[in-house]
């Protein structure tokens, strides 16, 4: 080969690697969707009663919470140079206590259902199956 068909087999190249960048976004793009779409088949669906029943139990239980106890946080303050002080980082330290009160008011919607595979796993049947 001499240098111009090198150059031209270098162009060519850099096209059909542009041209597959291409294709790979759009299989990327579609390998997400179809991911999601995976995740999503399982899902349970909801009615939008159901959804506003759940939106209104989150919002029960955020209201259950005392945001106003101050030591439900962890406060640093800071000096500026003209000597005010100010809140330099606000943390909050008992999250699991909102946690609970939303989880506490969003199961009372639902009634939890008898699972047999629950009950008793055998990891031995589960790995031959595996293997």
């Amino acid at each position: 080969m001499n240098e111009i068909d090198l150059k031209t087999k270098i162009e060519g190249l850099k096209k059909a690697i542009a041209e597959h960048k291409d294709f790979t976004g759009t299989y990327e793009s579609q390998l997400k969707e179809t991911e999601q779409e995976l995740k999503d088949y399982n899902k349970v669906e909801l009615t939008s009663a159901q959804l506003d029943d759940i939106y209104e139990a989150v919002e029960a239980g955020v209201e259950k919470y005392d945001f106003s106890d101050t030591s439900n946080y962890n406060i640093e303050y800071g000096i500026e140079y003209d000597n005010k002080v100010y809140c330099e980082n606000l943390e909050l330290q008992h999250s699991g206590d909102l946690v609970e009160a939303i989880v506490e008011k969003v199961c009372r919607l639902f009634k939890e259902a008898d699972a047999p595979e629950d009950d008793q796993v055998n990891t031995h049947t589960v790995a031959e199956k595996i293997i």
